[in-house]
């Protein structure tokens, strides 16, 4: 079996794109992958283009072997070298469990759950006032969901006044009181504040019961994150921007942070994300992977959930986007509503397909991007909301 053809699609999911791949075999058999990155699906795209020769005619099942030829046959550009990785990775695990007809998670070792806690996100997209937040929140959590996570800060960089801070901590405060103390509550920083800064806020919200303050200063250094780790009343969890497993490594010598947030799509994909999932448990850490992408990212952080034994939560936007984009894909997993836990697929692969008509329905808008500074944000209808659907 040899790689014939890689395809790529662009799907404008209101707030962001999402760019999805298809790589197609001389034989019946073709995987799929994501490579979604905010604001870069069409740079994302043209790399794939640009690097895919690396893998045509290529045996799709030597899955280590066309990772390793993505990454080193040219020099490492960072970023986005490592989605291209990590779409095309993901696309051969595809390919070698419908070949073999078992799961993904079966080809690295098999399950040890059925199932993994999910905590919600792009839930809050309503005005920025508590009674808002709360009856949001009340919503979500009627859904099934035990965990939810929230950036309260609107447009705050740097610093913020204490003003905003007030109404920072009376949104978190509704939520909790609405929710009750059962119910885990994160909180997403953004990078947005400097060290000193973001200690001296968690201090504020931690009365609140707060499980994480999610990427709290600046990630320009680990070792920043881990020194404000060390003196946060909050548990700090990071890692989503890292595309290298080696910066895990140095958060790890930092010490301070438990919490590890890989995004599988950055950082190269299934075989990266394990390795870091190896090193954290080594180091007693946990691995809650951040995934706002689209729905194949989802997947294919279940399959991870099943097979990595320090998984903690998935996070978890699905149910909270555009309507149409629940017939995207064949499969979406359910919450649960006895315990907030999302299933484990068990079909050959990845256990899920696009729906093309959906896909051609909904193509690549230039506005449909996240920009945490922008007024209203918290709404998440990309700069679209505003400007038009302007389709380029």
């Amino acid at each position: 079996m040899k790689i014939t053809k890689v395809e790529t699609y662009i799907v404008s999911a209101g707030w962001k794109n999402w760019l999805f791949v298809k790589v197609l075999t001389d034989s019946k058999f073709y995987g799929i992958g994501e490579a979604t990155l905010n604001g870069f699906a069409k740079t994302t795209e043209a790399a794939i283009h640009e690097l895919k020769h690396l893998v045509i005619g290529k045996d799709p099942c030597q899955v280590r072997s066309i990772a390793k030829t993505i990454i080193s046959t040219v020099q490492d550009a960072g970023h986005i070298h490592r989605m291209v990785m990590a779409a095309l990775e993901v696309a051969c695990w595809d390919i070698l469990g419908k070949y073999l007809g078992v799961p993904v998670h079966q080809l690295l070792g098999g399950k040890l759950r059925d199932s993994i806690l999910a905590y919600a996100n792009g839930w809050y997209q309503t005005e920025r006032i508590p009674e808002d937040f709360a009856k949001a929140a009340e919503e979500v959590v009627s859904k099934g969901f035990r965990a939810i996570k929230l950036d309260p800060f609107g447009t705050a960089q740097g610093f913020i006044d204490e003003a905003n801070l007030e109404l920072a901590y009376k949104i978190v405060e509704a939520i909790r009181k609405r929710v009750g103390p059962y119910i885990r509550i994160m909180i997403d920083v953004h990078i947005r504040f400097t060290p000193s800064e973001a200690i001296r806020i968690a201090g504020r919200l931690a009365a609140l019961d707060i499980f994480w303050w999610e990427e709290p200063t600046t990630p320009e250094r680990e070792q920043l994150t881990c020194e404000v780790a060390k003196k946060c009343p909050i548990p700090v969890a990071t890692g989503e921007r890292f595309d290298k497993v080696g910066q895990f490594a140095t958060l790890a010598l930092g010490e301070g942070v438990s919490i590890w947030q890989p995004e599988p799509m950055s950082l190269g994909g299934i075989l990266s994300t394990i390795a870091v999932a190896n090193l954290a448990e080594a180091n007693g850490c946990w691995i809650a992977p951040h995934q706002s992408g689209g729905p194949v990212q989802t997947v294919v952080c279940l399959h991870l959930a099943a097979c990595i034994p320090n998984f903690l939560i998935l996070e978890h936007f699905d149910p909270f986007n555009e309507p149409w984009t629940q017939e995207l894909v064949t499969w979406k997993p359910e919450i649960n509503q006895n315990n907030g836990h999302l299933p484990i697929p068990n079909n050959p692969g990845l256990g899920v397909d696009l729906n093309m008509d959906i896909v051609s329905a909904h193509p690549y808008n230039v506005h449909a991007y996240l920009d945490i500074h922008q007024e209203d944000w918290e709404k998440r209808t990309g700069t679209a909301g505003r400007e038009g659907n302007l389709g380029i």
